[in-house]
């Protein structure tokens, strides 16, 4: 009898479960990973076969009890070990294969600085931009990207390692700060200047290549909803994006894949300025949170076509867009108390059912939520064939979702369903910090207004003379 590969997946929660089951589905052995403090979570019980090891940044204990339970793939999901070079090395080292591009590319896209240069070399539009030479004449710098500007980490993301910086006299107390933190979260001080856009929106083309420079485009994504640079919301097309852009974006984010030999699935991210001209961000070299929603609009399985490549080189066929999808990221955290994270255990729980409705969960019943991991409890995804129908399924699917016992942003983003601005889409990056957050305080008191209202009444409300005698009311 053939042995059967295995996979590991290097990871947790509901990207680890959603691997899982595109593993089963293929007839794999999936293996998953348990550190201290995620003893409950969803993915410990689904997975066929796991491993303890004391941290899931731990990358040599992963590869470790990876190596000794026989595996043959490992998948590092997003987050954590993913976009680690030194891991991609250390899994192939030991004769395994890892799902996605190689660690040379890591590198080669990773670092910020590089990875402009990069993209200016093949004509991929960017912003103005400037690096900050230690010992180096900051100030000059600022002047040739121009204010307002962004103070960025060259190695860094979710927004560590970046300061906005609106005047001169406020530079050099910036950068300081910014390189400590960066110094702090990424073991790298590197910073580099890159020109602020006000207004803009986040639009991202999803890749995937062979490895050998062929590869596709799934085409694109819009994640311009977030909060402190963290997308909460994200639709795919693009709302409002013609043909032109639409196809030059693609163009652009391909010609980077051929000019980094790309392996795997893939995102190339651009800032979209009020005029339309597009600009390359960064590349993320890993799935993404956001991929159903093009799998959905796509009619492709990104984690299958992963899998399959790994194991025989196939590269996915392209397909054609069809409909419209929205995710949203159900997170522990309480928007009326400034988001502030909110474990706690979860007495109760029913996910929305019916057509064109998804649910990514890494949450059960009965689990104790900890403070220790990723806010995100699931993402909730629906498709249909409009815009307009997909914004009112998802508000139907929301208001269908129930998790009690932990505070959650369930409300926010039903509220956000109802935003004009979300509606029309005229919304950019800072849309949520500088318009929303009052209409959301003002929805909120009003909420709470009229639930306090209905549990008075209920309270009041006599009880059926059918009830009291103990008879059914639906007795004849």
């Amino acid at each position: 009898m053939a042995q059967k590969i295995k996979i590991l997946v290097a990871n947790r929660s509901e990207i680890a479960c959603r691997v899982f089951q595109a593993a089963r589905e293929l007839g794999l052995v999936s293996v998953g990973l348990v550190a201290p403090g995620d003893e409950e979570a969803r993915h410990v019980t689904y997975a066929d076969e796991l491993l303890s090891v004391p941290s899931y940044l731990d990358a040599e204990a992963v590869v470790r009890a990876a190596v000794g339970a026989g595996v043959h793939l490992v998948h590092p999901g997003y987050g954590f070990l993913s976009e680690r070079p030194h891991f991609a090395r250390l899994v192939e080292k030991n004769k395994m294969i890892f799902v996605g591009p190689t660690a040379e590319t890591m590198e080669a896209l990773g670092e910020k600085i590089a990875a402009k240069k990069l993209a200016e070399k093949h004509k991929v539009p960017t912003l103005p931009w400037a690096t900050v030479e230690k010992g180096g004449d900051l100030k000059t710098a600022a002047k040739k990207v121009g204010y307002p500007l962004l103070l960025k980490a060259s190695a860094g993301g979710g927004g560590k390692g970046m300061r906005v910086v609106e005047r001169v006299q406020d530079l050099e107390a910036s950068a300081e700060s910014a390189s400590r933190e960066a110094q702090s979260a990424f073991g790298d001080g590197t910073l580099f200047l890159e020109k602020k856009v006000d207004n803009a929106r986040h639009i991202e083309v999803q890749v995937f290549g062979d490895g050998t420079g062929k590869g596709v485009h799934f085409f694109e994504r819009d994640c311009s909803l977030q909060r402190r640079h963290q997308k909460i919301w994200e639709e795919s097309l693009a709302p409002g994006l013609g043909d032109r852009e639409r196809q030059s974006l693609c163009e652009a984010a391909l010609r980077l894949v051929t000019a980094t030999r790309y392996r795997s699935a893939g995102t190339v991210e651009f800032l979209v300025d009020p005029s339309g001209s597009f600009h390359f961000l960064e590349m993320n070299t890993r799935l993404q949170v956001e991929h159903p929603i093009t799998e959905a609009v796509m009619g492709v399985d990104l984690v299958q076509a992963q899998l399959e490549h790994a194991l025989s080189q196939v590269l996915p066929p392209g397909s054609s867009p069809r409909g419209h999808a929205i995710e949203v990221r159900l997170c522990a955290e309480d928007p009326s108390q400034n988001f502030m994270p909110s474990p706690g255990h979860v007495l109760d729980l029913h996910w929305p059912t019916g057509a064109g409705i998804r649910v990514e969960s890494g949450i059960e019943k009965d689990q104790t939520v900890g403070g220790s991991f990723d806010s995100m409890l699931a993402k909730l995804i629906v498709w249909a064939p409009t815009r307009l129908q997909a914004i009112r399924r998802m508000k139907c699917a929301l208001e269908d979702t129930v998790i009690l016992g932990i505070k959650h942003n369930q409300e926010y983003l039903h509220a956000l369903c109802d935003a004009a601005s979300v509606q029309s889409w005229k919304v950019h990056t800072k849309y949520l910090e500088t318009e929303f957050q009052e209409q959301f305080q003002a929805i909120h008191l009003k909420n709470q207004a009229t639930a306090s209202t209905y549990a008075q009444g209920a309270v009041h409300r006599s009880v059926p003379s059918s009830y009291q005698e103990g008879r059914s009311p639906w007795e004849l």
